[in-house]
């Protein structure tokens, strides 16, 4: 199959992928919602250092038997877990295997995209409010990761999360802040698991690279208008406000160009943009 053939079937296979869970989610997060029960726990998002006998050992996910449980329990005291983009988790042994045993979905062999998987499932408990779900998306993506490989993908997975938290920032900047793009910061770690997942499943066909230069040239530009054109962004303010600004977002493009080297980094961007910042 050619890589121009296989690179359309990936992208035609993804866009009937998101209308898909558009139609069904639809459904879903009403149901899911109308069902979810009430309540919260502190978030568990931002605690640094470590403790005594921290468990970092990852799960051995491909030695497990379906619907075994226990093969995902930690025996130590407490479990700490490094994201990428710096934050971590800790839980207590009794708390995290809780986990295990009432969220099964997040290690789940029917893997879906994080925010079907959250509404039908992780909107409830400790999850049920703004930290919440961000929390649970770093569970996701922490179990998501086992599967997937942890150290195959490493390189991967660190430049879509790089990619995906640069759209954020340039679309935070370009409204000023707010509160989404701040939960947007971990809730992208999910994203950019599944990403590795869809990754995996088309590995071998697009394995063979071809020109995007063309279609990623478009791209950025489309990006650079968002600001270039004396829109809003940057209307009213004194010319040098206007070149430090525009100075501060050709940066931020300008690295999401960068990480941008073969057709499936071109491809999840778009998605993840045109899924989350549509509004704009």
């Amino acid at each position: 199959m050619g890589s121009r053939t296989v690179s359309q079937k990936v992208m035609a296979d993804s866009r009937n992928l998101m209308k898909t869970l558009l139609c069904v989610s639809l459904l879903t997060v009403l149901s899911c919602k109308r069902a979810a029960k009430q309540g919260e726990k502190d978030a568990h998002v931002g605690q640094r250092g470590k403790e005594s006998r921290v468990d970092t050992a990852t799960v051995q996910a491909e030695a497990t038997k379906p619907g075994d449980r226990s093969a995902y329990y930690i025996t130590k005291d407490s479990l700490l877990i490094a994201t990428e983009t710096g934050d971590t988790l800790i839980y207590g042994r009794d708390e995290f295997n809780t986990i295990v045993d009432t969220h099964p979905e997040l290690y789940s062999d029917d893997i879906r995209y994080p925010d079907l998987t959250f509404y039908c499932n992780g909107s409830r408990d400790a999850y049920n409010s703004e930290a919440g779900q961000d929390v649970y998306y770093v569970l996701y993506a922490y179990f998501l990761k086992q599967k997937n490989g942890i150290d195959k993908y490493a390189m991967r997975r660190k430049r879509l999360i790089d990619i995906y938290s640069n759209i954020n920032l340039l679309f935070a900047r370009l409204h000023n802040g707010g509160t989404f793009f701040g939960h947007q910061g971990l809730r992208i770690l999910g994203y950019a698991e599944y990403s590795i997942y869809v990754y995996k499943l088309y590995e071998k066909d697009i394995s063979e690279p071809y020109d995007i230069s063309k279609q990623k040239d478009l791209y950025i530009k489309s990006l650079r208008l968002l600001y270039s054109d004396g829109s809003k962004n940057t209307e009213g303010l004194l010319d040098p406000e206007r070149r430090a600004r525009i100075r501060d977002l050709n940066a931020i493009v300008d690295n999401i160009s960068k990480a941008i080297t073969d057709n499936f980094y071109l491809q999840r961007a778009q998605e993840f943009h045109y899924d989350h910042y549509q509004y704009y």
